[in-house]
């Protein structure tokens, strides 16, 4: 009988070595690294960090270690250490070389940095040339290792590459843990996932960069050993302590930080991805391609500053909490009606050109209304400033409150109230993308003239939705213009470098994966936080940025978290060929006998 549990099978290595001498290479290039991390790495401390201290390694050095650590635990699982099989139920050997890479790409990048920034490689220490030889020992090492899934026995390097990095089929063995153990598992992978982020958020540029390439690297390699594809399993049966354990999460964020300064970057990527979820919506459910998204985040902002109590607001009023959210959000979606209705008749490229038109109208009409060219009611270019905080139940969000000792500043006060948001947005999601409404925006998105025949209202669906993205981005709207206290034309653009504006939305949700709960958080995150982390670049900025989403979307089509259709459609190549269906000869021979 055939094994039906075997989703992998292995061909030659790209290098000639033994899978036993290779695995003991990457072991010892792994030791190497880690030896390395103790001894310096540069002379002095004029570069960030203190790479200087024997024995004690810090920030890149950390990182690198972790790596060296990583890449051993995964070659030891490789040779089916009880205890550690668990480590890599979908593939043994990629992994190791990703993370090994990882590794490398790190030490490289710290030499490469302290030798830009110092003057020259003669900064380096002993140290960084140790870990570096060790790093591509072990690289060296794992490719010398069998390599799995590939289309052709004689697999080069760069095809070893490329399927080191495709996700695995789950086994269908895979032994069932007790239930309690796998609630401890989503919430620990919750609080690695806090830890990380937390890490990298504080850390400076050359720090941030280090981690984001071992992270990057790491985040693959658990995807290729199919640790992400059983978590996945155990988050889809666990629903609702997934969104518990992921709300408790992001909520300790403020209290992992000593700076208000990353909890106002926090509470700002809150805002990027609650506005990404909105469009995804659009985009990612009903599939129209809405280039004019951010208008919407720009009508709730608006709304709610001119019912704030401002000084310069041209109305003179001041809403309690819940009316102006409630303004901002109505106000958001009677234009989303207003533009939908005559709009979503187009299909295509003509309904993303009249988006695009509406963004800009909406900032042309915003810059207009100054008095001069118009009515005086948002003040022109200078927009609405001194916008007051928001005040709930005696609770001023602007002040300074203590929670079990820990001091929360105005900008954790608003990261709360966002995180709140941000949690009913995905209720939302989740609960319209699980409807029937939602199940009939899905059917319009792959053929819309097949759902019309089916008998769907394909205008009425459309507009649904539309109007629903809109009132979630007027929602987030709202606590933006509070929390950044003025509102002005220019950043509600259709592209600039900063955001969130239409470009980077609609990148935050296809990098994400359309269509899912969790692609667009992660992808409007990184989306926000790399750009500001890489300010330091200046002109190269945007293109090392636009080279990463050019490399990312060659090779992960689907977007960091895909759903299973989208996997499927932009790897139909990838697919296993269909078995041969014909008998084998000597049951031919007895089935003709037979007859």
């Amino acid at each position: 009988m055939t094994d039906l549990t075997k989703t992998t099978t292995t061909h030659s290595p790209v290098l000639p070595l033994s899978p036993a001498t290779a695995r003991l290479g990457v072991l010892a290039g792994a030791a190497v690294a880690f030896a390395g991390t103790m001894m310096p790495w540069t002379w002095t401390s004029a570069y960030p960090g203190d790479l200087t201290v024997w024995g004690y390694p810090a920030e890149l050095q950390v990182v690198t270690l972790t790596g060296a650590l990583l890449t051993a635990l995964f070659a030891l699982a490789g040779y089916g250490i009880r205890g550690l099989k668990w480590l890599t139920p979908g593939g043994k050997n990629s992994p190791v070389l990703l993370f090994a890479l990882g590794m490398l790409g790190t030490v490289g990048y710290a030499m490469g940095s302290i030798s830009a920034e110092l003057g020259g490689i003669v900064n380096l220490e002993p140290g960084a040339w140790v870990s570096g030889v060790g790093a591509l020992i072990a690289v060296l090492a794992a490719l010398g290792l069998p390599t799995e899934v590939a289309p052709e026995d004689d697999a080069g390097i760069w095809q070893r590459l490329r399927t080191a990095t495709k996700a695995p089929e789950p086994k269908r063995t895979a032994k069932e843990l007790p239930a309690w153990l796998e609630i401890v598992v989503i919430a620990a992978s919750f609080a690695i996932g806090l830890y990380v982020f937390a890490y990298g958020i504080a850390a400076e540029a050359e720090l941030f960069i280090g981690t984001l390439i071992t992270t990057v690297f790491g985040a693959v390699a658990i995807t290729r050993a199919g640790l992400l594809v059983r978590l996945g399993s155990l988050t889809a049966k666990h629903r609702n302590i997934t969104m518990a354990s992921a709300l408790v999460a992001a909520a300790c964020f403020p209290f992992t930080q000593t700076d208000d300064t990353y909890a106002l970057i926090g509470a700002n990527i809150l805002i990027f991805t609650t506005v990404a979820l909105g469009l995804n919506i659009v985009v990612g459910l009903a599939g129209l391609l809405d280039l004019g998204y951010v208008a919407f985040l720009g009508v709730g902002a608006y709304a709610a500053a001119l019912v704030s109590g401002a000084p310069t607001s041209s109305i003179g009023v001041q809403f309690p909490f819940w009316a102006a959210v409630l303004t901002g959000a109505v106000v958001s979606l009677i234009f989303g009606v207003l533009i939908g209705a005559p709009t979503l008749r187009l299909r295509g490229d003509y309904l993303a050109i009249v988006t695009l038109g509406f963004g800009e109208i909406f900032r042309i009409t915003m810059l207009n209304l100054n008095g001069n060219t118009g009515p005086d009611v948002t003040n022109g270019s200078n927009g609405i400033p001194n916008i007051p905080d928001l005040e709930f139940f005696g609770f001023n969000f602007g002040e300074t409150h203590e929670f079990l000792g820990f001091p929360l500043g105005r900008p954790s006060n608003y990261f709360f109230l966002m995180l709140l948001v941000m949690a009913f947005v995905v209720l939302v999601f989740r609960r319209s993308g699980d409807s029937r409404i939602g199940r009939a925006w899905v059917a319009i998105r792959e053929d819309e003239t097949a759902a019309t025949a089916m008998g769907i209202n394909g205008f009425r669906v459309k507009l649904i939705a539309f109007a629903l993205g809109a009132t979630l981005a007027g929602l987030a709207g709202t606590v933006q213009a509070h929390l950044q206290s003025t509102v002005t034309p220019e950043q509600y653009q259709f592209a600039n470098s900063v955001p969130p504006n239409s470009a980077f939305l609609l990148a935050a949700v296809i990098l994400g994966g359309m269509g899912t709960i969790s692609g667009p958080l992660i992808g409007a995150a990184l989306l926000y936080l790399i750009p500001k982390k890489l300010e330091f670049l200046e002109e190269l900025q945007l293109l090392l940025f636009g080279l990463a989403l050019v490399l990312l979307m060659r090779f992960r089509p689907e977007g960091i978290v895909a759903n299973k259709r989208a996997q499927l459609e932009f790897h139909e190549t990838d697919q296993l060929d269909v078995p041969d269906q014909r008998l084998p000869q000597d049951t031919v021979g007895v089935t003709k006998a037979g007859a």
